[in-house]
């Protein structure tokens, strides 16, 4: 195990507006949505009692608020919601926290940060267990921030602690939140971190001895072969790392091509599946303990013009993988385990790179061209599609969504919206 890292302090400009200054989190009783793909990381709330018909003109829009360029999603937490965002007219980089109830600002943490837009600017959603919020920048700045206020306590810079080089595009990745640490990859020194979420100094390091450079995807944890583990994907494929010390449990030897933005999931107890777009296909293997250690096969591999997933995790839902995929680009589709396709929405609805939400038993699917939203029914037999409304203007509409008490926040390139989708 390496030693702990001293946090290094802030070098760059900062400056802490506090609009609201509130003295405690409050608790709506309500499922938070703390991080990239809620609280499972799975992509599937657990919130019932939704609504299964929009009302003329389409759910209720609760607020709006403009952001900066940029596909960043949102946390939820007690109420609130946390989201980056870029000023470009300032260059500032921004981590914000507003009122889930109207939308109101609670307090903005921003930070003199040059960065250009190079398809947009931002692309990631905070971390949130309702003491701490962590907000990884475009250029791999990693910020603690008091949730309760906003206040900065600690930062780490991974180019400079970790030789990372920024991915093209800028940073995709979303940090992985647990109870005692934050954990994210790095490339560069090492393959992946974990850090003591009050300090910021490691709990463990993975060495990199293969020089794996830094993704788009996020670390997803699993529980393979009876071991928990953290698994992460990169061009040369996805491999798991130990969550007790950082070891290196595994890889798998498989190409992918340009850049890598879903993440390598597992899909039961032993298998895991990974996808990504730039005709790089897909592969499902198995992870299970042989001896001492954990032995990797591959269960099936799928070229492109079979299907694969662009930007966007699929999930799993009775033993079925869902995702807005190709082999004709952007038809929500239900695969099989096995790689099988059972249906598409081909001649009904196409979604480009659009992102999807799982709840009550139905999916939100966004059209990433035009922003209109449809409801669609969780069936392993064919597409059903209850409810279709016009919520946000394209293009290029691909932000991850979040919901929590009843209420489903998304954004275009230019605004975030909150909707009212809970059933009378």
């Amino acid at each position: 195990m390496q030693k702990a890292v001293d946090t290094r302090r802030v070098l760059r400009c900062v400056t802490l507006t506090s609009v609201v200054v509130v003295s405690s989190i409050a608790n709506v009783g309500a499922e938070n949505w703390p991080q990239f793909r809620g609280p499972a990381r799975d992509g599937i709330s657990r919130e019932t009692g939704l609504l299964r018909q929009f009302p003329a003109g389409g759910p209720k829009v609760l607020w709006t608020v403009p952001v900066g360029q940029g596909y960043a999603g949102a946390a939820i937490f007690g109420g609130r919601v946390y989201h980056n965002d870029y000023d470009e007219k300032k260059s500032e980089w921004g981590v914000y926290a507003r009122s889930l109830a109207d939308g109101k600002e609670i307090w903005h943490y921003k930070e003199s940060r040059v960065i250009r837009p190079n398809h947009a600017i931002t692309r990631t959603v905070p971390a949130v267990d309702g003491k701490y919020v962590f907000s990884l920048d475009p250029k791999l700045g990693l910020h603690c921030l008091d949730a309760n206020t906003g206040k900065l306590l600690w930062t780490r810079d991974l180019v400079a602690d970790y030789k990372t080089i920024i991915p093209s595009w800028y940073n995709g990745q979303n940090p992985l939140i647990e109870s005692d640490r934050i954990v994210i990859a790095t490339g560069g020194q090492a393959i992946m971190v974990a850090l003591d979420k009050a300090t910021g100094k490691e709990i463990w390091r993975t060495p990199n001895p293969g020089k794996l450079i830094l993704s788009h995807a996020s670390v997803m944890p699993a529980v393979l072969g009876g071991v928990k583990q953290y698994l992460y994907g990169t061009l040369k494929g996805p491999l798991g790392v130990s969550a007790a010390d950082g070891k290196l449990l595994w890889e798998y030897p498989r190409k992918f091509n340009v850049t890598v933005a879903p993440s390598p999931f597992a899909v039961d107890a032993q298998r895991v599946f990974m996808t990504a777009s730039y005709d790089a296909g897909s592969v499902m293997i198995r992870v299970q303990p042989d001896g001492s250690r954990l032995k990797v096969e591959r269960v099936f591999d799928m070229t492109s013009n079979e299907w694969n997933s662009e930007v966007h995790t699929p999930i799993v839902y009775k033993d079925h993988l869902f995702a807005v995929g190709s082999k004709k680009r952007g038809l929500f589709t239900c695969l099989t385990l096995d790689g099988k396709e059972v249906w598409t929405s081909e001649g009904k609805a196409a979604f480009e790179l659009g992102s999807f939400l799982l709840a009550d038993g139905m999916f939100y699917v966004l059209e990433g061209k035009t922003g209109k939203l449809r409801l669609i029914e969780a069936s392993t037999t064919g597409y059903k599609e209850l409810a279709s409304a016009q919520v946000l203007n394209g293009p290029d509409v691909w932000g991850p969504m979040a919901l929590s008490d009843g209420k489903l926040i998304l954004r275009d390139l230019t605004k975030m919206v909150a909707l009212d989708v809970r059933g009378k």
